[in-house]
Formats: C-alpha cells, sequence, structure tokens
C-alpha cells in the first residue's frame, strides 16, 4: 500500500520577494521550494566542490542565508522565515 502524503506538505505557502527571486513566483508548497532551490544550487554550480554539503551563496541567495557559505541542513532552517502560510493569522 503506498504511503500517503502528509497534506500539509502539498499546500501553497506564501514566498517573500526574495525567495520568488531564486524560485520563482508564488505560492508554491515547501518541497516544491526546496527542489527549486537544489536546481538553481546545481544550475549556478553553487556547492563547494571540497564539501558537496556546503552551499556558497551568490548575490541571489545571500539575502536568504545571510553569509557567504551554509550546509543543506542550514538552508532550509534559513529559509524557513521566508515561507509564510496565508492562513495563520499574525498576532
Amino acid at each position: 500500500m503506498p504511503r500517503k502524503v502528509n497534506p500539509a506538505l502539498l499546500k501553497p505557502l506564501n514566498l517573500s520577494p526574495e525567495l520568488e527571486a531564486v524560485v520563482g513566483p508564488g505560492p508554491m508548497p515547501r518541497s516544491q521550494v526546496v527542489k527549486k532551490l537544489w536546481e538553481y544550487i546545481k544550475e549556478k554550480n553553487l556547492q563547494n566542490p571540497a564539501n558537496k554539503r556546503n552551499i556558497f551563496a551568490d548575490d541571489l541567495l545571500m539575502p536568504l542565508f545571510g553569509k557567504k557559505e551554509v550546509t543543506m541542513f542550514e538552508m532550509t532552517k534559513l529559509v524557513s522565515p521566508h515561507i509564510t502560510d496565508p492562513d495563520k493569522k499574525v498576532a
């Protein structure tokens, strides 16, 4: 029996202008954002050749990452503030 996909992972989310500059116009699900980030990183050859788990920030990624080099695990954490749920009420 195939595994059911969590519907929360498919929900279109709003993206910041900085993130849209890299992945294209939103809204889009988080999984699609990560996929498009990796497409961009590979297309621009931004992986550190000495350690493929590290990503160099170019001019478009710098506003998202805030530093010159991040790990792939840091990347998802640093991109999270640029993704917002349109249904969540801001207090």
